[in-house]
This record gives structure tokens, C-alpha cells and sequence, in this order.
């Protein structure tokens, strides 16, 4: 009796957001995924193209950096993965290089499930994907994925697929300025909408696609972005923001990267993260608590340390 009321109740969806909204609120549960070594060094020897590549995934603990758990691919793979997004404890996993046959992994790695989307109906060989993401869009209770892809004649096409139903769309209402030549960058899924940077010859975009009423917009970035080198998307203070790492630093012995936050449609400039001059950094991100996690390389040795600005 016991067991069953427990279940009834874990199962509802009352407690279900309650659970998840606690843990965001709480920033409870909270872990960064990363690509590694194994035993974090690298035996690889750069120079022998034959030398097999071997890499972990693996979480780790957002505050210390200590390895919690190391993630083996759930149907017993030894190819390569990669991770598409994440969720809510929920992990959308597919191909390195994906292909429009690629099949595509909804993973709980806690409680290890796995659930494999279908197979659809809507595309072929004629299709080349160009992006993937995955995200939780609260407005409709659903956790959508949203790919991107591309025709043999370069059109583009939009699907999505409902993890609620099971099934994948097609959207048909492709807006006029995204039927031109254009260039994917990098992308994020922020509260169920696909945000990702487009080139369309000289001129710097963000498109947005909101996975729920399927409605299309466009961004033109500021004009200090000017090259795809150095610029990032991703999210700040719960709005989406660009980062740019281009231009020197006012003060003496030190470098920035600017920024940039999406409010009410526009872009706003905020203070740049400020860093020393002479480290090979590389932006990797910005974490739960909106510092920016950077990672500096020696690429003679393969170590990287991470560092918070």
C-alpha cells in the first residue's frame, strides 16, 4: 500500500515540477559535463596519424571540479559520442558527425533509461543536418529537440520532435530571409527556443525558433561582431548573451571579452569579463551562477586548467 501511494504520488505531474522547480531554484543537483582524457592525460602521440583517439565523458561537481561520474555510452557503444544538450537530468546524445539517419538518444544517466526517437518519415538522403539541440520548453510541458538541416539544393528545413507524443514535425513556414545562402555558427536552447548565430555573407545574425508555437525571429548582432572567430552564444542571467573575444583591453597587462545580453529584443552592452594577458584561454562557457568558465591550454602537453572570471 505504502509503496503504491508513493509511487502515484512521485509520478504525478504536480510533484514532478515541483521536484524540478526546487532544483533550479535550489541550483540543487547541479553538474558540468566534459569531454576527457582517460586519466585526464593525453597518450596520444600528435605526430602518428595512425594513433587511436580514446575519449570520456564524464560529470563533474560544479563547485569543486571533482569527477562524480563517468558516463559509458548506454547501449554498450565504444563509438564516439556527443552530447546535444541537456536538461532537467535528461541528456540528448547522437553521432560526432551526424547524418540524416544519425538516431538519437534521450538519456537519464541517474537512473540509467534511455529512450531512442523514431526514425522519420519526413526526411532522406537529401538531407545534410546542421545543427541539433534539446531543451525543456516550459510554455507547452514537453521536452522538444530541434534540428536544423539543409536539401541538396540548399533550402533549408526545420523538424521537431515532441517528446510527449513521440513524433517528429516538419515545420512548412520557413521565413523568406532564412531562404538564402547562409553559414551556421553555434547555438543554445533556452526555455524551449533554438537560438543559433547565422552568416549571411557580410552580415551577423541570431535566429530564434520557439519549439512550441513554431514562430521564427531574427536578431542582427551589434556592429562591434564583425568575425564567427571569438564569438560565442549562450546565457546570461536567464537572457541570451554573446560573448566576443576580438578587440584589446583598455587596461595595461590585461584582455577582454565583451558581451552583450538579448533584452526585449535588443542588445544591450554589459561590463566585459576581464582577464590577464599572455594565458591561452579559450572560452568554454557560462555556468548556473553566471561566471564565465574559461579554460586555458598547453598545447604541447594537452593540460587545461579551468578558471572562473
Amino acid at each position: 500500500c505504502t509503496c503504491k501511494s508513493w509511487n502515484d504520488l512521485i509520478g504525478s505531474s504536480s510533484f514532478v515540477s515541483t521536484h524540478l522547480n526546487r532544483n533550479v531554484t535550489k541550483h540543487a543537483h547541479v553538474c558540468i559535463l566534459c569531454l576527457h582524457h582517460p586519466n585526464f592525460e593525453r597518450l596520444i602521440n600528435r605526430d602518428d596519424p595512425y594513433s587511436k583517439k580514446e575519449f570520456q565523458w564524464s560529470l563533474f561537481s560544479n563547485e569543486t571540479f571533482e569527477q562524480c561520474y563517468k558516463l559509458s555510452h548506454p547501449l554498450g557503444s565504444t563509438e564516439h559520442y556527443w552530447i546535444y544538450g541537456s536538461s532537467n537530468g535528461l541528456v540528448c546524445i547522437s553521432d560526432e558527425i551526424l547524418n540524416f539517419d544519425s538516431p538519437i538518444h534521450i538519456w537519464n544517466p541517474s537512473v540509467r533509461k534511455l529512450k531512442t526517437t523514431p526514425m522519420s518519415t519526413n526526411i532522406n538522403m537529401k538531407f545534410s543536418i546542421v545543427s541539433l539541440q534539446f531543451g525543456f520548453h516550459p510554455g507547452v510541458n514537453d521536452y522538444k529537440a530541434v534540428r536544423m538541416m539543409r536539401t541538396n539544393k540548399g533550402a533549408v528545413a526545420i523538424e521537431v520532435y515532441s517528446f510527449r507524443t513521440e513524433s517528429w514535425k516538419m515545420i512548412e513556414a520557413i521565413p523568406p530571409w532564412l531562404k538564402c545562402t547562409w553559414q551556421h555558427h553555434k547555438g543554445i536552447f533556452l526555455n524551449g527556443v533554438a537560438y543559433d548565430i547565422i552568416e549571411k555573407g557580410p552580415i551577423f545574425s541570431v535566429m530564434s525558433f520557439d519549439s512550441g508555437s513554431e514562430e521564427f525571429e531574427e536578431f542582427i548582432v551589434p556592429d562591434a561582431i564583425c568575425a564567427s572567430w571569438g564569438l560565442c552564444i549562450d546565457v546570461y542571467k536567464g537572457q541570451i548573451c554573446l560573448l566576443f573575444d576580438c578587440y584589446p583591453c583598455e587596461e595595461e597587462g590585461m584582455e577582454k571579452i565583451d558581451l552583450w545580453v538579448l533584452q526585449e529584443k535588443l542588445w544591450k552592452q554589459l561590463p566585459s569579463f576581464i582577464y590577464p594577458l599572455g594565458y591561452c584561454f579559450g572560452i568554454i562557457g557560462i555556468n548556473i551562477d553566471n561566471e564565465l568558465l574559461m579554460g586555458r591550454r598547453d598545447l604541447t602537453k594537452g593540460v587545461a586548467d579551468l578558471y572562473f572570471c
